[in-house]
């Protein structure tokens, strides 16, 4: 089984920049957009045959009984979902904890990357 995780970059940022400038349309507009960009990201993983487990905030979270999957593929298309607007890290693993760990991984190494738990302390 290969559990995902995917979390938006920066979005608390954008939201707290509405808050400081008191801008309630740029708020609610940031709103919209990830409720949107998530629903695209959980239905495009859902037509790859994973089971949706979480969609809310600016993260999705998910399933597939496989033991592998096309990495690139499932990141670039993720990444075209997302872009321009916003961009999205992922993590991959064998359990639910492995593939956050892989998450806060990409989040910690320059964001908008998808990192592979079993790949973390590889030097390929």
């Amino acid at each position: 089984m290969i559990y995902i995780t995917i979390d938006g970059d920066d979005i608390g940022q954008m939201i707290t920049s509405s808050y400081l400038k008191n801008d309630l349309h740029e708020l609610s507009k940031i709103n919209r957009v990830v409720n949107e960009k998530t629903l695209l990201i959980s239905k495009f993983l859902k037509e790859q045959g994973f089971n949706i487990i979480f969609c809310a905030a600016d993260g999705v979270a998910g399933f597939i009984d496989q033991i592998a999957i096309d990495k690139v593929f499932i990141f670039d298309s993720i990444k075209s979902l997302a872009e321009p607007e916003l961009s999205f890290s992922a993590g991959i693993g064998t359990t639910l904890q492995e593939a956050y760990i892989a998450l806060l991984s990409a989040k910690s190494n320059g964001k908008c990357c998808l990192h592979d738990f079993n790949c973390l302390n590889s030097n390929v």
